[in-house]
């Protein structure tokens, strides 16, 4: 209770100097270093004094969910030729891992580290005559102060010893001669780490108002974690509860992914007009109607909608843009096939794009001439 109490306070201490340098910052020079960082504060609270001094290298920040396996100090003082900030690296891993979680991964399983390129191989004991006394090791390495810390963005296990640097080879599945590791096929380390993206990404958007999202993600966890890359358009929970088309939303959530390709804000807009995105349901692609680059007087729009927030989450695998309402379904139609009350009946751009039934319904409420404003 405690160290528990001690941790809390330190928390506390170190936001308030965080915003006080901030906001001083401008005001004067500084005449001081500045102050550990959140990570070095808490590492050096649980007694890994060498691990504390190498965050700053190590370049590990608090903004993104993290589990550190640490070794101690006096196990560090048996490598006298390892750099610590790179061993740092590659004892964290991106995301939350209790230990709970731990014992339920596959023997053998592959998860890669902060330092590109570089995997721990997490086993477990197959002897444990039950779930809660199953031990966990770290490439060998055993967990032994499991659950030291955890703020729910930041976890840290303490290890019986340290993990040698790791080799360019860690990320594959070894060839062995005996059978202490089962084999897998060779995407095992990919579909893993999409596994770990998906958590991290639905973690983070039910802490920024999109939960109803981050559940149907769950929803269709098993063929989202089948994809390589990911890039979604993303709608908040007050627009989904406030009626009207966000309650389509959640229904058509296959139809606002755009599957195995990482679109960022600067690859969106490098796309030109009339460029076609597949998405997850089969033979209905999104259209970009209207190029990135143009400001603020001629956002980017997809199918005539304007993402509001780009970049909103992202990360190794999956790229999350915010939406203001859901994606219209448009079916090219020619223009001159219709009248104008056809058009005023089912919905008809000045392009010759056509709405489907379910668009026109849902623009019912809205004056195509202003769809700019949304």
């Amino acid at each position: 209770m405690a160290r528990a109490n001690a941790l809390f306070l330190i928390l506390l201490t170190s936001i308030f100097i965080s915003t006080t340098s901030t906001s001083t910052a401008a005001l004067a020079p500084s005449l001081h270093p500045s102050p550990p960082s959140l990570f070095a504060t808490i590492l050096a609270t649980l007694g890994f004094q060498d691990l504390s001094a190498a965050t700053a290298d190590a370049n590990l920040s608090i903004a993104t969910p993290t589990t550190i396996f640490a070794p101690t100090d006096s196990s560090l003082l048996t490598c006298p030729s390892c750099s610590i900030p790179i061993l740092l690296q590659e004892h964290s891993l991106p995301g939350l891992y209790p230990l709970h979680f731990l014992r339920t991964l596959a023997f053998g399983t592959k998860i890669e580290t902060f330092a590109p390129n570089r995997c721990l191989t997490i086993t477990s004991s197959p002897s444990a005559t039950s779930f809660a006394t199953k031990k966990v090791f770290i490439n060998g390495v055993e967990i032994t102060k499991p659950d030291l810390f955890n703020n729910g963005l930041l976890i840290i296990h303490g290890l019986q010893g340290f993990i040698s640097h790791l080799s360019p080879l860690s990320c594959s599945v070894e060839r062995m001669t005996t059978l202490s590791f089962p084999q897998h096929p060779p995407s095992t380390a990919a579909f893993f780490m999409m596994r770990l993206m998906l958590k991290d990404s639905m973690m983070r958007l039910r802490i920024s108002g999109y939960s109803v999202l981050a559940l149907a993600m769950r929803v269709k966890y098993p063929e989202l974690s089948d994809l390589k890359f990911m890039t979604l358009f993303a709608l908040d929970d007050s627009s989904i509860f406030a009626g009207g088309s966000g309650h389509s939303y959640v229904a058509d959530i296959g139809f606002h992914v755009v599957p195995n390709r990482l679109l960022m804000a600067a690859d969106l807009a490098s796309l030109p007009k009339g460029t076609e995105l597949p998405t997850m349901e089969k033979g209905q692609n999104l259209v970009i109607t209207t190029a990135g680059g143009g400001g603020p007087l001629a956002p980017m729009r997809i199918n005539y909608m304007k993402i509001k927030d780009f970049d909103m989450v992202y990360n190794k695998k999956i790229v999350i843009h915010g939406l203001s309402m859901p994606f219209l379904r448009l079916n090219p139609m020619p223009d001159t096939s219709f009248t104008e009350t056809d058009k005023s009946r089912i919905g008809v751009f000045e392009n010759g794009d056509m709405m489907s039934p379910l668009s026109a319904e849902i623009l019912s409420a809205v004056d195509i001439n202003n769809l700019h404003g949304l």
